[in-house]
């Protein structure tokens, strides 16, 4: 079973991630299915495309967009499934849909993607706790690499950019190579910035 330019995937549990463990306790922290924050964004992968080239195999591990596994209510207040649910909570992924991929245990952006860890503010005087359009490269790409931007680097990016998922229990934004705008070269010692509960998911 494989679809010609689409992945076939399926979640990895349920496909909404309502709770989190806070000192041994469960807590429900969203009851809604239109808040995508919670949306489960794992997956693996069941089928590959017939025309696609690239290292994800069938069994991978995934990281996808979160429309995917997303409900709606439909215009008389019924609630659907996704276009890209196809049976058996089967759903459809195209390429660009997928962000990471996971191969001996670690974690290889997709296409053109790339991950920032938000940093923390230096100053104490200001109301904003993090740093703006600014942050440590995470995961990098090819791309990044022929321009001498690295994993550990202190990056700026475009604004609006602040795409937020959970890796490894982490805080991390997703973006495009194109979204990078600027590497500082001198500035060392930065304080990542990762809430208590991004490690609760």
């Amino acid at each position: 079973m494989n679809s010609i330019y689409q992945f076939i995937i399926k979640p990895i549990g349920e496909r909404y991630k309502n709770k989190i463990n806070i000192e041994g306790k469960e807590l429900l922290v969203n009851t809604s299915i239109s808040n995508h924050k919670f949306i489960n964004r794992e997956a693996e992968v069941i089928s590959i495309p017939l025309n696609y080239k690239g290292n994800i195999i069938k069994g991978d591990k995934v990281i996808v967009h979160h429309n995917l596994f997303r409900r709606y209510y439909y215009v008389k207040g019924k609630s659907v499934n996704s276009s890209k649910y196809f049976k058996d909570e089967l759903y459809f992924a195209i390429p660009s849909q997928i962000y990471l991929y996971n191969k001996n245990n670690e974690w290889c952006t997709h296409e053109n993607f790339c991950f920032v860890k938000p940093i923390i503010k230096n100053s104490k005087f200001k109301k904003e706790k993090l740093q703006k359009h600014k942050g440590i490269l995470k995961f990098g790409n090819n791309t990044l690499e022929a321009l001498q931007i690295t994993p550990g680097d202190v990056v700026g990016f475009k604004p609006n950019r602040e795409f937020e998922f959970i890796i490894n229990n982490e805080l991390l934004y997703c973006m495009e190579s194109n979204d990078i705008v600027i590497k500082y070269e001198h500035e060392t010692n930065q304080e990542e910035y990762n809430p208590s509960w991004a490690k609760s998911c």
